[in-house]
């Protein structure tokens, strides 16, 4: 009788044991999961706050240094150019387009001596510039130089809208080789430097020319 008591407790023991055993997995494999999914949703928080864009404004002035020479001799309405910027531009006081950032620009305008109304004219503007590997373009207003004839040269940034033409600068009579170049106003940066010869226009490589940008755009930081 006693031994069959004793097997009787040892089967109800060993029925209940496994139960027990498997409530106490069971309590804790929902907190893993909720650990595991709070850890989850913080790094994409994190990473939609650091890839907000950037919103570079309209009348931003992009100051560029050319990487090769223009003029009225060798460049024709649609050729293309490239450069650098020169001066970095910041949003809220954040660098969004660093000086080094790759441009392009594209030659507009250009028109040897007798060719416009007695004088030449050399127009370009700028199409994109290129930050942390991304191509963005742009519409700018038209950086321009001419000259009038009878020794008279001008470097004129022009585009749409009242105010938005500025002087860059001008020299009247000099001899074969006279430079033309003025600041572009408060915060506009450098000219670039126009040379006459055989009263042809060149912008030579390196020249800085500045561009206002007509429409704003946007960085991804």
């Amino acid at each position: 009788m006693r031994s069959r008591l004793a097997l009787l407790v040892l089967l109800i023991v060993s029925l209940i044991a496994p139960i027990g055993c498997g409530n106490s997995n069971t309590s804790e494999t929902p907190a893993d999961n909720g650990s595991a999914t709070a850890s989850n949703k913080k790094p994409g928080l994190m990473e939609r706050m650091v890839s907000k864009p950037a919103v570079v404004p309209a009348g931003t002035i992009l100051t560029v240094r050319l990487g090769n020479s223009l003029s009225t001799k060798s460049s024709r309405a649609g050729d293309t150019f490239t450069g650098t910027i020169a001066e970095p531009v910041s949003v809220d006081g954040k660098t969004v387009i660093p000086d080094g950032a790759e441009a392009t620009g594209s030659v507009t305008d250009s028109q040897g001596m007798g060719h416009f109304k007695g004088g030449a004219l050399l127009r370009i503007v700028l199409t994109s510039v290129t930050v942390k590997g991304q191509s963005i373009p742009v519409e700018t207003s038209a950086n321009s130089h001419s000259e009038k004839g009878k020794g008279k040269r001008s470097a004129v940034v022009i585009g749409g809208g009242a105010g938005l033409g500025a002087l860059v600068g001008a020299l009247a009579g000099g001899g074969k080789g006279a430079a033309i170049g003025a600041a572009a106003g408060a915060g506009a940066g450098t000219a670039g430097a126009a040379f006459t010869g055989n009263k042809e226009i060149v912008l030579p490589a390196e020249s800085a020319v500045s561009f206002k940008l007509l429409q704003p755009i946007t960085v991804k930081e």
